[in-house]
């Protein structure tokens, strides 16, 4: 092996490009002549003064027209056959589906004179199909220009149904359901998002299975013959004056090189696996993140610190210029009752924002698509304003969806996605646009409407997803993670804009959310669910002081711990050790009863030695780690005597105890700092 070949200069961000080995480079050279000079070979032995007179013969005039003509007709039945083939292989299960797949690959492979066997015991005057055609329908399809337009489909088919199969196996299906969610029915989703999203790889495939079909050779010649004005398309005319007038054959043999490398420039890579990406605004990573026209300015300072309490909001059908109206006249409650993975009844009166909480696999997500008819996982029966929608399709039910990705369409502009939802419902195109500019500029981006997806920042983008969502005016508004994208300053501003518009939304919202800032500062309620099951259902208060799941204290940032209600107001802890704990203001559970011990990290003392006076619980343990959270430190303390424990104390506080990895501490925790609830 050489040494690397170096190749490139410094790119603008001053790194070197890596060089190409020899080792590589050499055989990938030779590899290009190899397929280059065949082609060179065509153009140094073509007779240019004669190329017109060769290619305008009658013969091969005949010839260039009946290929034209079969080509046409070839792709005309690819596109009848393929594109729903395509759809079955991408998005139906089915079984055998790779039998069916090899199938389609299988032409490709298939050497053209096999095929052309094929064809012919199948469709032959003796094959199998041949005879009930010829005495049905009169038709016979070897010899005859259907035949050569059935070989030519038969080879070209392929290229068409991969290359759309792909784009439709990469299309992200929270596209077709948002917007089937914004009142889009199936034909329209269709037209206004699949379609423009799969033409790219249509026109692609489309070519390719044209191209394809003007080139085929010897599935033609073997099935159909080689009938002048008949079945005699270029290439068999190729292969014709190959014997009589090598330099004709040479000039024909140019022209469809033109045609087949024009057919691949204009695709550009959309065959080989190139990505056709729309031309981006935004910036490079690492460089600053594009300017926010609307600066905020209307919205006021972004909320410092977690909010441990929701803020009053006024509810009600009215709003000023930055709050959403009501979505209908009527009563939009909402009454819902889960079966399958998710099970448990749900019902909140109109203007009511519910945060679902829960880990992983918990159902929050099944929840807000079985409330949309979206999954075989969970079924829901659904009222909404007492109108039953439990039957109704996706597009029907007045139930607006905003996905973990925002969904936005990437063909549309953010003022074309914003008054999607109005289009779908009848709203007039002028009318819908306006709406559409109004609730942008709510939401602090009204100076974007022009810009498409690819050009907005994270936040600008989910601002966009939820004016969209709000300019629907749905009866019921689900939000799967709207924020999780987004870094903690835009995660602010935007938590900011979403409370001012949920204040004056009419209808019920559910906000799905992993933060405990969002579920306590935008939620009347708080849903938390485990394995399916809703093991909590109340105020942001109630589930920050009194939490019925682990999950949700330590989601909080608290200590829990499982056990069982002892005598004397003592909890027996799942992991081995003993509680003491005061009584509460809530009856506490009788001796047995499964409790969960809650702890606040501020409420654990750390000592060098042990503590003296009023703890109640106090421990020996080991420093196994320090973190910092924000302004202070967090401590986590493991003993043989309790579960782990986590203590938040300042970084001064650590400094005077000498804190490290391995350090040997007490902790102690009064009685009074327990919070125990029943589960």
């Amino acid at each position: 092996m050489g040494g690397p070949v170096r190749s490139g200069r410094p790119g603008a961000g001053g790194a070197v490009r890596r060089g190409v080995p020899a080792g590589l480079l050499v055989p990938a050279l030779v590899g290009v002549a190899f397929l280059l000079l065949p082609l060179v070979g065509v153009l140094a032995r073509t007779d240019w003064p004669s190329l017109l007179h060769h290619l305008t013969t009658p013969q091969v005039t005949q010839a260039l027209r009946l290929s034209l003509v079969v080509s046409g007709w070839a792709l005309l039945l690819s596109l009848l056959m393929g594109v729903p083939l395509a759809w079955l292989l991408a998005r139906v299960p089915f079984p055998g589906k790779a039998l069916v797949r090899s199938l389609v690959l299988l032409p490709m492979v298939l050497p053209p004179t096999v095929g052309g066997v094929a064809l012919l015991l199948a469709f032959g005057r003796r094959g199998v199909l041949g005879p009930w055609l010829e005495s049905t329908f009169g038709l016979t399809l070897p010899f005859h220009t259907a035949g050569a337009v059935v070989a030519a489909a038969f080879v070209a088919m392929p290229f068409l149904v991969i290359s759309l199969e792909g784009a439709l196996a990469g299309l992200r299906p929270s596209l077709e359901e948002t917007a089937g969610s914004l009142g889009a029915g199936p034909l329209r989703v269709f037209a206004t998002v699949t379609l423009p999203l799969l033409a790219p790889a249509l026109a692609a495939g489309a070519a390719l299975t044209w191209a394809r079909a003007l080139g085929e050779f010897g599935a033609t010649i073997t099935f159909a013959g080689n009938l002048p004005g008949a079945t005699q398309t270029l290439p068999l005319q190729v292969y014709l004056l190959l014997q009589d007038s090598p330099e004709a054959a040479t000039s024909v043999s140019l022209l469809l090189l033109v045609i087949a490398m024009a057919v691949l420039v204009a695709l550009r890579g959309r065959w080989t696996g190139g990505v056709v990406r729309e031309a981006r605004a935004t910036p490079p990573e690492g460089a600053a993140a594009p300017a926010d026209p609307a600066g905020f300015a209307d919205l006021g300072a972004p909320e410092e610190g977690p909010a441990l309490e929701k803020p009053p909001i006024r509810r009600g059908a009215g709003g000023g210029a930055g709050q959403a109206p009501a979505p209908a006249a009527e009563e939009s409650d909402l009454r819902a009752e889960l079966t399958g993975y998710t099970r448990f009844p749900l019902t909140a009166p109109a203007g009511t924002t519910i945060a679902v909480v829960g880990p992983n696999g918990a159902g929050k997500t099944t929840l807000l698509r079985a409330l949309l008819g979206l999954t075989p996982r969970a079924h829901a029966e659904v009222l909404l304003g007492g109108r039953d929608v439990t039957r109704l399709p996706t597009h029907r039910r007045e139930v607006a969806w905003v996905p973990q990705d925002g969904a936005l369409f990437p063909h549309l502009s953010a003022l074309a996605n914003t008054a999607y939802g109005l289009r779908a419902r009848g709203v007039p195109r002028a009318e819908a646009r306006r709406q559409a500019r109004e609730w942008l500029t709510r939401l602090g981006v009204g100076e974007l409407a022009g810009r498409r997806p690819a050009q907005l920042s994270g936040g600008q983008a989910q601002r966009v997803a939820l004016a969209r969502a709000l300019a629907a005016r749905p009866r019921l508004l689900l939000l799967d993670e709207p924020l999780a994208a987004l870094d903690q300053t835009t995660r602010a501003r935007v938590r900011h804009t979403l409370r001012r518009h949920l204040a004056g939304f009419g209808g019920v919202c559910l906000i799905v959310t992993h933060d405990p800032v969002e579920a306590v500062s935008l939620a009347d309620r708080v849903l938390v669910l485990e394995g399916g099951e809703a093991v909590q259902d109340a105020p942001p208060a109630e589930v920050t002081r009194h939490p019925r799941s682990p999950w949700v204290a330590r989601m909080l940032g608290g200590n829990a711990w499982e056990g069982t209600a002892g005598p004397d107001g003592t909890v027996e802890l799942a992991g081995g050790g003993l509680l003491t704990t005061a009584p509460g203001e809530a009856t506490p559970p009788g001796p047995g009863a499964p409790v969960l011990a809650v702890i606040a990290p501020e409420a654990v003392s750390l000592h060098l030695a042990r503590p003296e006076g009023s703890p109640r619980n106090v421990w020996a343990g080991t420093v196994r780690e320090l973190t910092a959270v924000g302004s202070r430190l967090r401590v986590l303390v493991t003993s043989p005597e309790v579960p782990a424990l986590v203590a938040e104390i300042t970084p001064a506080a650590a400094a005077d105890l000498g804190l490290t990895d391995g350090t040997r501490v007490w902790t102690a925790v009064k009685a009074m700092e327990v919070t125990v609830v029943g589960l």
